[in-house]
């Protein structure tokens, strides 16, 4: 599948984060306070996160020696720094938070499309350029937006911006393995995803080749952000690699994480 332009995945971007604001913008101010699938944060600590990653990435493409400083501070901290980004913005009245959510992301948006199409910019992991910046940060918009709609109840209709989600999932494979010490499959898979609403497939390496992945690509953006388990979704695995892989997927960097439990047993 190739790969999207940087002009659609900036526009996806945007609506993404559109679409959260919609779901946060009349949210009652005590609602803010109300917990997420992820233990101990509320719906103000999933928009201050992803207020604080958006900071991060500003930095990235603006300012240099600023997000260094940023990194390091990370450096110093690497099993709590992501929580106490959330944890400070978390404190701000859920106007404040949301006024500053807005602006920072329309400003690294401008920033996006400003940047060189093909520099590489700094970033926690291996540096990246501008375009996949913009999936890394709708692949997070999607992810958190999830543990926003599950707190509120909200179904929310998939879109086809989860090709962006599905295309960090799938390149990721060897990185979920190399987490947890595990060593990478030899052989390329096959993934054949069901389009959102039917609107077709993506498929994603050798069609011939033996070990396969099949299924609805929401399900699949779902376990990569292990916004879901395993158990809860229509996805098959053909071959013993493939099968390991649905059990470890997932499209971030950084500790897995607990995970969901699977629905039968909350």
């Amino acid at each position: 599948m190739p790969d999207p332009s940087a002009a659609a995945v900036f526009t996806d971007l945007a609506q993404e984060s559109r679409e959260l604001d919609s779901l946060v913008g009349d949210v009652p101010g005590p609602d803010w306070a109300r917990g997420t699938p992820a233990p101990g944060w509320t719906i103000a600590h999933q928009i201050a996160h992803l207020h604080w990653t958006d900071r991060a990435a500003l930095l990235s493409l603006t300012d240099a020696d600023g997000f260094a400083a940023m990194a390091e501070a990370a450096l110093k901290a690497p099993d709590t720094f992501v929580d106490e980004g959330a944890q400070e913005g978390a404190r701000w009245a859920p106007a404040e938070l949301l006024t500053r959510w807005r602006a920072g992301r329309a400003a690294l948006g401008e920033a996006l499309a400003a940047a060189s199409p093909d520099t590489r910019f700094p970033w926690y992991g291996p540096p990246m350029k501008a375009a996949s910046m913009a999936s890394a940060r709708l692949m997070e918009t999607w992810a958190h937006g999830q543990d926003v709609a599950d707190a509120l109840g909200v179904h929310r209709t998939p879109t086809a911006r989860l090709r962006h989600v599905a295309r960090i999932g799938v390149r990721a494979r060897d990185y979920a393995h190399a987490v947890r010490g595990l060593p990478a499959p030899s052989e390329e898979f096959r993934l054949e995803l069901t389009a959102p609403g039917g609107a077709g497939e993506w498929a994603y390496g050798p069609a011939d080749a033996p070990q396969r992945i099949t299924g609805p690509a929401l399900d699949f953006c779902l376990l990569v952000t292990r916004r879901a388990h395993r158990a809860d979704l229509a996805l098959t695995a053909t071959g013993p690699d493939a099968d390991r892989w649905l059990d470890i997927a997932q499209a971030f960097a950084g500790p897995p994480g607990a995970g969901r439990t699977p629905r039968t047993s909350r």
